[in-house]
């Protein structure tokens, strides 16, 4: 959480260097947790992640939520 409020404060503060570098340390963060680069898991199941819910077997699924009250 820290990398994320630097990354704020050097866009609020226009300070381009600063972000650059809140940003790598974001995604050092990001990958250390798993939530980028190669999946961890080898379960054989595939990764549908980055994918559209309608262009996935999550089909029916998405369909057959209620609408947002948007």
């Amino acid at each position: 959480m820290r990398a994320r409020r630097e990354l704020g404060v050097a866009r609020k503060a226009g300070d381009r260097d600063a972000g650059a570098k809140a940003r790598a340390a974001v995604d050092r963060a990001k990958r250390s947790l798993g939530e980028r680069g190669d999946p961890w898991w080898t379960d054989g199941a595939p990764d549908y992640n980055r994918h559209m819910a309608r262009n996935t077997p999550y089909r029916e699924w998405l369909e057959d939520l209620p609408p947002s009250p948007d």
